[in-house]
C-alpha cells in the first residue's frame, strides 16, 4: 500500500532507538524526510546516517532535551514547518504512591504531557494553514489499563489523552489528524531493563524472566519496533484521515478489554 506521504517532512522525537526509531524508519521507507531528535548526539547522528542512507531521504539530527524549553526551541527552530509530528519521551520512574511529591508530578507532567502539548501548539497552526497534517503521540497501555507502580506515568499520559480528545476534534476539519499509539511490551532497551530487573529480583536467568513475561501476553511474544513503526506510518498516511482522536493499543492483546 502506498501511504501517499512521499516528500512530506516529519519531526520524530526520541528517535535514535526503540519505538521512536521504528517510527522514523517506517516513515523514511515511505519517502518522508526527517528531523530526528534525541538527547545523546552520537547514537542519534549514527541512526540518522543509517536511515538516510537506507531510504534515500533527507535526515536532520538535532540532539537536544525535548522536555526542556531550550531543547524544544532548538528542535523547532531547525524543523520549521513540518507535515508530521511524532511525540515521544521516556516515562518517569516507577514507585509507590507514598514515594512521590509535587516536584515528581511536575517533572512527569513536563515530560509526558506538557512537552507533547507544547509541540502540538507550535506546529498545528502551520498544518492548519496548509490544510493537512498528522500527529501521533506515543503514550502507553497504562492509559487503558493503569499500572500501579507507574502512577506518575498513568497521571501524565492520561492528562495528554484528555487534551488530545478535545484538540483532535477541533482541528480535524482542517485536515489535521491527531491520534495516540499505546505500546505494550516491545523488544527495546526498556524491555531488556525490565527483564534484567525481574531476573535479579527473583534469582532467575534473564531468558526465564523474558519467557515469563511473554507468557502473560496473548501473542506470546514482545512487539517489535518495526511493526510499531508500521502502525505509526499508517496513522500518518493519506488513508488515516477519518481516524480522529483515537487511542490505539499495540500490546499483543495484553489489555483484556472489550472496548
Amino acid at each position: 500500500m502506498d501511504m501517499g506521504i512521499r516528500g512530506k517532512k516529519a519531526l520524530v522525537c526520541a528517535s535514535s532507538k526503540g519505538l521512536g526509531r521504528g517510527c522514523a524508519e517506517a516513515l523514511a521507507a515511505e519517502g518522508v524526510d526527517l528531523v530526528m531528535n534525541a538527547r545523546t548526539k552520537g547514537p542519534l547522528e549514527e541512526a540518522a546516517k543509517e536511515i538516510g542512507y537506507a531510504h534515500a531521504v533527507t535526515v536532520t539530527p538535532v540532539a537536544a532535551d525535548i522536555t526542556s524549553e531550550e531543547g524544544r526551541a532548538e528542535v523547532l527552530s531547525v524543523a520549521g514547518d513540518v507535515d508530521i509530528l511524532v511525540t515521544n519521551a521516556g516515562g518517569p520512574p516507577p514507585g509507590m504512591w507514598t514515594d512521590w511529591d509535587r516536584d515528581d508530578f511536575v517533572k512527569a507532567l513536563d515530560a509526558n504531557m506538557l512537552t507533547p502539548i507544547a509541540l502540538m501548539k507550535a506546529l498545528l497552526p502551520g498544518m492548519i494553514d496548509q490544510g493537512w497534517g498528522r500527529v501521533v503521540n506515543i503514550t502507553s497501555v497504562s492509559v487503558k489499563s493503569p499500572i500501579a507502580v507507574l502512577g506518575l506515568s498513568n497521571s501524565a499520559r492520561a492528562g495528554l489523552t484528555g487534551y488530545v480528545a478535545g484538540t483532535s476534534r477541533q482541528v480535524a476539519e482542517h485536515g489535521v489528524i491527531i491520534n495516540n499509539l499505546l505500546p505494550g511490551i516491545h523488544a527495546t532497551d526498556r524491555a531488556v531493563s525490565l527483564d534484567n530487573g525481574a531476573a535479579d529480583a527473583d534469582g532467575i536467568s534473564v531468558e526465564e524472566a523474558k519467557a515469563r513475561r511473554e507468557a502473560t501476553i496473548p501473542a506470546r511474544r514482545y512487539g517489535t519496533p518495526e511493526e510499531f513503526g508500521a502502525a505509526c506510518a499508517f496513522l500518518c498516511s493519506q488513508h488515516a484521515g477519518f481516524i480522529v482522536g483515537q487511542n490505539i493499543l499495540l500490546d499483543g492483546g495484553g489489555v483484556n478489554t472489550t472496548l
